[in-house]
């Protein structure tokens, strides 16, 4: 604990010397000389003037799906935008990453938002598909960001501090964060907590957020088997190693109700699972799991060496490491809670009390092992509409646009409050440790 502290003030004193070397100095609080943030009102104002322009930018977006670390011409369009609005600017970073920087009027903490800008690859859409699609609502995070930064500019008489939008590329192959990391975009922005948001099977105008929970990370193995009946000896090996699941994968839409519902369940069926698929495939069997919580991956790995050690001359290889689970700190989540509540009224939150959905991982998870901040679901269902419509990865998923200016509402207000305070957020100390193994976003 007293390293992962001293690492951490580690961090943020190096943050503070590169703050001006690429995108320019942070704002800073000072003690006694702030009034009040961004009124709640004057977001509302400027997200009525502007919903109708963010959802034609959205059906632009979704027009022109790119592949993870393709995303050449959404960040052109992204860049675009953030010009027009008025910030400062940097493209290429980690890839085709954009960085916007907008500085406040008012003196103020440093605070990041991010979205993520790729389309879901066709071997990752549920059943398959011909070519990338956005099945995953990147392009509704991407418009959500685009008009939250829209909406501070137009406030920047009134906002504190300095905020920092990350559009990062490659979500979907957990590869994205880590590279926009490694350029830097925390440290060198002087970043003291970062913020995000993915669409989800619940309500429009409703949020999810999952205090003490969040998203599985990812491990895989592979299993190599010698001898006159390897062929054989595989397909009974994947058919041991996958009894290890503890819950199925979704295979209609009335698995998928049972899901949001037992999310939603205290120390329910998904507080602690194993969702687990092994391949036979000739002499080999892959294998590519995600555990709850983050600790039975361990676990998981011996179960897996102790079956395949019974067939004799096999050979197990694993990564250095599980890519790491996000895990949503409780007192982040629900100071996040209290603040969306406020804004969009008591019934517009609703708790998840395990980590979801529990079939695809998220690389903001990198993000949260450096520095403080949350992460929520967006609620994108229609009124009447089937599950599969909100659900990430689903060929037919079609969020309902609304939920656009609804995110802008709460994200521009959410992120105003963070820039003028620093109350409500730990420091982060004993975070997870990353990882660098890639595998299937969200």
């Amino acid at each position: 604990m007293k390293q992962a502290l001293a690492r951490r003030r580690l961090l943020a004193s190096a943050a503070a010397v590169g703050a001006g070397i690429v995108w320019g100095g942070a704002g800073r609080a000072v003690a006694g000389g702030r009034r009040g943030p961004v009124e709640q009102a004057a977001v509302d104002a400027e997200v009525a003037r502007l919903k109708h322009g963010l959802i034609e930018l959205r059906r632009d977006i979704h027009r022109h799906p790119e592949a993870p670390g393709q995303e050449q011409r959404t960040a052109g369009v992204v860049a675009r935008e953030l010009r027009a609005a008025g910030l400062t600017v940097i493209t290429g970073v980690g890839g085709h990453g954009v960085v916007g920087v907008l500085r406040g009027s008012r003196p103020g903490r440093t605070v990041a938002y991010r979205a993520d800008m790729d389309a879901v690859p066709p071997k990752d859409i549920v059943g398959g598909g011909p070519t990338a699609a956005h099945l995953c609502g990147h392009d509704i995070h991407t418009t959500v960001a685009v008009g939250v930064a829209q909406v501070l500019a137009r406030l920047r008489r009134r906002l504190s501090g300095t905020v920092v939008f990350v559009f990062q590329p490659a979500e979907e192959t957990l590869s994205g964060a880590r590279a926009m990391i490694d350029a830097g975009v925390l440290q060198r922005g002087g970043v003291e907590e970062i913020h995000a948001l993915h669409c989800g099977p619940f309500p429009v105008g409703q949020f999810a957020v999952t205090p003490g929970f969040g998203m599985p990370g990812q491990d895989k193995a592979e299993v190599t088997l010698s001898g006159p009946d390897a062929s054989d000896a595989a397909r009974r090996l994947a058919a041991e190693v996958g009894a290890l699941a503890t819950v199925a994968m979704p295979q209609a839409p009335a698995d998928l109700e049972r899901i949001v519902a037992d999310a939603q369940t205290p120390d329910g069926p998904l507080a602690r699972f194993v969702a687990l698929r092994a391949q036979a495939q000739e002499t080999k069997v892959s294998v590519s799991y995600r555990c709850w919580p983050q600790e039975r991956y361990m676990e998981v790995r011996e179960d897996i060496r102790r079956l395949a050690t019974s067939y004799a001359g096999a050979d197990v290889s694993f990564p250095a490491e599980p890519f790491p689970a996000m895990v949503c700190r409780e007192r982040d989540a629900r100071v996040l809670a209290h603040h969306l509540r406020r804004t969009l009224g008591r019934d517009a939150v609703t708790e998840l009390h395990a980590a979801f959905p529990p079939f695809s991982g998220e690389d903001f998870a990198l993000y949260l092992n450096r520095i403080p901040g949350t992460y929520a679901f967006l609620g994108v269902r229609a009124p009447s509409a089937p599950i599969t419509t909100s659900y990430p990865h689903f060929p037919d998923f079609a969020p309902d646009e609304r939920a656009i200016g609804v995110g802008v509402r709460a994200m521009a207000g959410w992120i105003a409050e963070r820039t003028h305070t620093a109350q409500g957020l730990p420091d982060g100390a004993g975070r997870f440790r990353p990882a660098t193994a890639q595998g299937q976003g969200g």
